[in-house]
């Protein structure tokens, strides 16, 4: 397997997630399931007690050929929640494995190919300490991984984490906690699903203000 780098850009709207690579029909159908399984998180997650406004643009850069499978939407959720919390992410971290809409992230094939190529590529630039690839953890039964990757992660020279949800990969991929929603459907300050939560807020209201605006200006026109 080879690495490849997703980006994702949030900006006020309406129409949801949108994948560049979907619009251009360069995706299978598989693909596009997991891209909207995403809205369906985010909804769950965030709008419970507000309305989720948001337009989202996410792609795979400098792919030129076509791409199916669900085993990147992870990685993708990692962006949207990176760019709409404006959270950095660990960029020496490679991330493989489906998510559902509750958050859970299910096993993908591949995963031993997975590691390798992304192994091979840290290893050519120089192994620095911080480098590794978050996989499911229903995965870490099928793992099989060549000698020079097993005495890497001896060393801790390059890690592999297995993760059973979204939480538990955000913390991995930013060093935050990721929060715990409470009674009234709010996550506690200094946590990355606070920081989503306001910013998704924060569109939300800017949208209403912007169409309450609009309103006012065709009352005064008439």
């Amino acid at each position: 397997g080879q690495p490849g780098r997703i980006t994702a850009r949030t900006f006020m709207g309406e129409s949801g997630v949108v994948h560049i690579e979907r619009e251009i029909d360069m995706s299978g159908p598989l693909h596009q399931k997991g891209v909207l399984t995403l809205n369906g998180y985010l909804g769950g997650t965030y709008a419970q007690h507000q309305p989720l406004s948001l337009c989202a643009s996410l792609t795979f850069e400098q792919n030129y050929g076509g791409i199916d499978g669900d085993s990147a939407s992870s990685a993708e959720l990692y962006a949207l929640l990176s760019s709409l919390g404006n959270l950095p992410i660990r960029q020496g971290i490679a991330v493989t494995g489906s998510v559902n809409q509750r958050g859970e992230v299910q096993p993908i094939g591949g995963v031993n190919e997975k590691i390798e190529g992304f192994f091979k590529v840290c290893q050519a630039r120089g192994l620095t300490g911080d480098q590794g690839v978050l996989i499911p953890k229903s995965n870490v039964a099928h793992l099989m991984l060549p000698d020079e990757v097993v005495t890497a992660v001896a060393a801790n020279q390059f890690f592999i984490w297995p993760v059973s949800t979204i939480d538990e990969g955000i913390e991995i991929l930013t060093g935050m906690p990721a929060g715990q929603r409470d009674a009234e459907g709010n996550y506690p300050e200094g946590t990355a699903h606070h920081a989503v939560q306001e910013r998704l807020f924060n569109l939300a209201h800017d949208l209403k203000s912007f169409g309450d605006d609009d309103d006012e200006d065709e009352e005064d026109e008439e």
